[in-house]
């Protein structure tokens, strides 16, 4: 029988200049911890796309315009710092709304 366990799996998407911003962010928050291991994390090159419609102000390109390019980055967070986490990365993120999920982790 599987039972959900106290982590959870935070994945965001950000341009590359702001990776270690983002990750130093959510490691300071709790994030990024598996056993005496520190720092932990996955990222990926890949291409999201978005359009700034009128009055957005995107980090990346231009309002009315789609763009794209950016990392997928994943970390494991504890359940009870995971709102810590998600304030951090949103206040280190450049992006008026980040995108971002959340995983329930399950232990085998």
């Amino acid at each position: 029988m599987n039972r959900f366990v106290a982590n959870v799996k935070l994945v965001w998407f950000v341009p590359l200049a702001a990776l270690d911003e983002t990750r130093e962010a959510v490691f300071a928050a709790g994030g990024g911890r598996i056993g005496s291991y520190e720092r932990c994390s996955w990222y990926t090159a890949g291409t999201g796309t978005f359009f700034g419609g009128e009055g957005t102000s995107p980090a990346v390109g231009e309002s009315g315009r789609e763009e794209s390019a950016e990392l997928r980055v994943e970390t494991v967070v504890p359940e009870e710092s995971l709102t810590e986490a998600v304030d951090a990365l949103r206040a280190a993120h450049p992006y008026e709304e980040p995108a971002f999920d959340v995983y329930p982790l399950r232990d085998a």
